[in-house]
């Protein structure tokens, strides 16, 4: 289960897991473009382009591209993020050429019909529409434009009705042509692969492409502040956010472990004192994400509106108390061992092996062994986490 790495002459990498006893195959490219790649003018245009993909190909119909993967049972798909777009497909062994081939077609031969493109304006203005009807969507996307206001990192990834309307068919020619490029092309499978066939298919249909040069993208500013919305439903969904280490910085992998130990379970500080001691909220949790040049640590629950303060209270004394005087052993082990064994148990699934494989290689630029990341863990102290948290309460929250 060894994985392997093969780079192109043009720049993109192809890797590959075998796992022993599967029966299927997820693969895909992932690119490192995503929405905080977008100027102003293109808020919206890396998901609409993830959409239009799917929609017709110069010599297949959307419906064509759906019945022929679906033919040998497997499926389709694609997902857009902050830094990176994928597109990927899981099928049975044996079918891996015939999910590439379709992959290929849209990714070089979409025609980007203006008929499909009205239509599928008006799915994605339905899909912002469900947003603004879930409160929880609401709420990140408010921390995320208050924490990093008048940047694409502090945009909603779906864009908004009046700019998902201004995008044309030539805008997005313009992007996919502009932003991705060989060097930033991952190509990643596992399950029952075989990587020198991989790696043949995989450059017969894209290594003609040639290197592109394209501006970098600014780093992100945190900024933080208050937001809140009046708009009327059931619970108060309340966020509370921090500036936390980039994905990069040694300290990312504490940023972990103090989040389990914060509220990243059942025995967590958080779940025991503001829903097992004190009842007000159903679930209550952190989480921690990381980009290149930032991240983000987030508390979230629902609750009463009448509960709000006193619950915002209670999250303030825990952070109080773990910089006051750290995690204690036993439930610093806890964290490690839930952190260890979520690496572990998703890597028993071929889709996040691959996804995996793939991020590593746009994110640091070579493959982590899953014991080099559980060795990380282990080397969390007490005192990292002390330290941790006391820096964060310096910083202005969100």
């Amino acid at each position: 289960m060894k994985p392997e790495l093969t780079t192109l002459t043009n720049g993109i990498r192809v890797a590959s897991c075998r796992m022993p006893h599967v029966e299927t195959v997820s693969l895909g490219m992932w690119v490192g473009v995503g929405a905080r790649h977008e100027d102003a003018h293109e808020h919206g245009l890396s998901h609409l382009l993830e959409h239009m993909a799917f929609k017709g190909t110069a010599s297949r119909s959307a419906r064509r591209i759906a019945e022929e993967i679906e033919e040998v049972g497997g499926d389709l798909n694609a997902s857009t993020g902050l830094d990176s777009t994928a597109y990927y497909a899981r099928i049975l062994k044996g079918d891996d050429k015939v999910a590439l081939n379709l992959l290929a077609d849209i990714l070089l031969n979409s025609t980007f019909d203006e008929a499909e493109l009205d239509k599928e304006r008006e799915v994605i203005l339905q899909e912002i529409a469900g947003a603004k009807d879930d409160p929880e969507d609401m709420a990140y996307e408010m921390l995320q434009e208050t924490a990093f206001p008048g940047q694409a990192l502090g945009r909603p990834i779906l864009g908004t009705p009046s700019s998902v309307r201004a995008i044309t068919a030539a805008d997005l020619k313009g992007f996919l042509a502009r932003k991705y490029a060989p060097q930033t092309m991952v190509f990643s499978a596992a399950g029952a692969i075989d990587h020198e066939s991989w790696v043949r298919h995989v450059e017969a249909l894209f290594g003609g492409l040639t290197p592109l040069q394209d501006g970098d993208v600014p780093n992100a500013h945190y900024v933080g502040g208050v937001s809140a919305s009046a708009k009327s439903f059931e619970q108060s969904h309340l966020l509370i956010g921090f500036p936390s280490p980039s994905i990069l910085d040694r300290d990312y992998m504490t940023a972990q472990v103090f989040s389990g130990i914060l509220g990243g379970g059942m025995s967590s500080r958080l779940f025991q004192e503001v829903r097992e001691k004190r009842g007000l909220c159903y679930a209550i949790y952190s989480s921690v994400w990381g980009l290149r040049d930032t991240g983000m640590l987030a508390v979230h629950a629902a609750t009463g509106a009448r509960m709000v303060d006193e619950l915002t209270h209670v999250v303030a004394g825990e952070f109080a108390g773990l910089a006051a005087e750290g995690p204690n052993s036993a439930e610093l082990q806890r964290a490690k061992a839930q952190l260890k064994a979520g690496l572990l148990m998703a890597l028993e699934s071929s889709s996040v092996r691959a996804e995996q494989m793939a991020r590593h290689l746009l994110v640091h630029d070579r493959l982590i062994a899953p014991s080099e990341l559980t060795q990380r863990v282990e080397q969390v102290t007490a005192q990292d986490i002390q330290d941790f948290v006391r820096n964060l309460l310096t910083q202005k929250p969100t």
